[in-house]
């Protein structure tokens, strides 16, 4: 068990700073050697950070490449833009640097594979940030399937339910990448915030798969909207005739049978949710409605009038360990910090990832597969194995407080 692990950033956009200024602010096992971004200031910038928080400088670089030739280096972390995500973890495995990924959706089932086949020759473990699988209520709810308070689970819904209009038409002045996506791609473009809790309720990899999808787009008219009443009709692409939908549903088969509806909102007016359901034999948890409902919760009361329990009600008894008696920090009210806390335990244990390369490349597989459906009117398109069968009967998965197939009491 190493004390101290040496890891570095790709990736110094608005998420990657954030994320870099997390660790340097509230994890001293961790030192920042290297930073990296395209653009020289954004790289200057984070070297700064650095400077300023650890007093050490930091190698700066355009250049990634250069940072996975540090023999001192333990780990890659990159929070870049989505196309480059595959490409820098699996350049990391190669260089035998565990390596952690932002969340985003792959571009094709090739690179997945890709991804899969060199963690597979390297060993090295690669691991998505997935940070709303440690988010309090999923937590909750999974300790609550674990415990069998739902029954056998049935069906699962989630969706990335955010009002993206400034982010996404201002992009080419932010230098954001999701415009460009925007411009040339339709589909379930972030799908993994919704999934990954649902991939762990589910057992997928480890005992269940996810084996086709279909999916729907909507047309496309928030994002003209928007610019039209904020920018007015002279700004860049005011008239651009969009390819993302405003809305895309994408519908999952399990290989037991279970269901999984996913929603992409991001380019109409809306409150922000991931829009959340289980539903098992034994009752359903609705993030929107903020409760649970049990079978026989509502006996004497008629079908019409059942309803859902407070989920404070469930937290004193049910809430996972992980989160009793925890003071969030970091960003989105603390996930960001206990899923990157979740990979540096593992690098420091030498461990697999709580969200191994299989999950990676299952979630973000769903992004170009869902682009094929949509383009093939709404025809179902079959989900690789990454796991090659091995989901029937994998290895055994590490305990640890951030473990995802077990909540591990014992260890808290």
């Amino acid at each position: 068990m190493k004390e101290t692990i040496n890891v570095v950033f790709v990736g110094l956009g608005g998420r990657g700073r954030g994320l870099l200024n997390m660790v340097l602010d509230t994890m001293p096992d961790v030192n920042v050697v290297g930073v990296c971004d395209l653009y020289e200031d954004r790289t200057e910038n984070a070297k700064q950070d650095v400077i300023a928080k650890r007093g050490n400088t930091p190698v700066a670089t355009l250049d990634y490449h250069e940072l996975l030739k540090m023999e001192e280096v333990d780990a890659v972390i990159t929070p870049s833009a989505w196309d480059a995500h595959i490409p820098i973890c699996i350049d990391a495995m190669n260089a035998g640097k565990y390596v952690a990924t932002e969340v985003g959706g792959a571009y094709s089932v090739d690179q997945c594979w890709e991804l899969v086949k060199t963690y597979e020759r390297t060993g090295v473990p690669c691991m998505m940030l997935e940070n709303c699988c440690y988010g309090r209520e999923e937590l909750t709810v999974l300790n609550m399937i674990k415990k069998g308070l739902f029954g056998e689970i049935i069906h699962c819904e989630g969706g990335y339910e955010h009002d993206l209009r400034d982010e996404v038409a201002l992009g080419h002045v932010n230098r954001h990448y999701r415009l460009d996506n925007y411009m040339n791609r339709n589909g379930e473009l972030y799908p993994t915030h919704e999934l990954g809790p649902i991939a762990k309720y589910l057992n997928i990899n480890r005992g269940n798969r996810m084996i086709s999808l279909t999916a729907m787009s909507s047309k496309a008219r928030g994002l003209n909207a928007w610019i039209n009443d904020n920018r007015g009709a002279d700004f860049e692409n005011a008239n651009f005739a969009f390819a993302q939908g405003d809305i895309v549903i994408t519908c999952i088969k399990c290989a037991h049978g279970e269901t999984i509806v996913l929603k992409h909102d991001t380019t109409l007016p809306r409150a922000y949710s991931r829009g959340n359901l289980v539903h098992g034999t034994k009752g359903i948890w609705s993030e929107d409605k903020y409760g649970c409902m049990f079978d026989g919760s509502c006996a004497g009361t008629a079908s019409w009038a059942h309803t859902f329990t407070d989920m404070n009600t469930f937290f004193p008894e049910h809430e996972h360990p992980l989160w009793k008696d925890y003071t969030a920090v970091g960003g989105h009210g603390g996930i960001d910090y206990l899923v990157m806390r979740g990979f540096v335990e593992a690098v420091k244990a030498g461990t697999q990832t709580p969200i191994d390369v299989y999950d990676t490349a299952s979630w973000m597989v769903i992004s170009c597969l869902s682009e094929d459906s949509i383009a093939m009117g709404s025809m179902p398109v079959a989900i690789p194995d990454f796991t090659n069968g091995k989901w029937i009967k994998r290895e055994p998965y590490v305990r640890s407080k951030y473990c995802l197939e077990e909540v591990c009491e014992d260890l808290f």
